[in-house]
């Protein structure tokens, strides 16, 4: 799993590439839990995401939980078709919005005020 942060404005873009499992979510958890912040706003470009197992699910999860108890939000941009399924089939689609790309996403998150 590779993961890049970047800064616009003051949306942090999470950049994941890989499968997202039970060897690789320690890793995203901490890389990602620290860039929760009070009102926080987190895009996370899912375009290179190859496997989302049910570990990964649970990190995406965690993330949520944490973000929207600080009042902040968290978008997903680039989902496959796969993982799409695989999120709506589990019902976690129920929890995020997404976006077809991190451009789109990153527009959202600009004008949500």
């Amino acid at each position: 799993m590779e993961i890049s942060l970047e800064q616009f404005e003051d949306i942090t873009i999470v950049h994941l590439a890989g499968e997202l499992d039970g060897r690789t979510s320690p890793l995203v958890q901490d890389r990602l839990l620290p860039q929760v912040k009070p009102d926080g706003k987190i895009l996370l470009n899912m375009t290179d995401v190859t496997h989302l197992s049910n570990a990964g699910l649970r990190t995406l999860l965690l993330l949520y939980r944490q973000i929207t108890y600080q009042d902040g939000r968290v978008l997903l941009a680039g989902l496959s078709e796969t993982l799409q399924d695989t999120m709506s089939a589990t019902g976690f689609m129920d929890f995020f919005t997404t976006y077809d790309t991190v451009a789109a996403g990153l527009a959202a998150l600009l004008h949500q005020d």
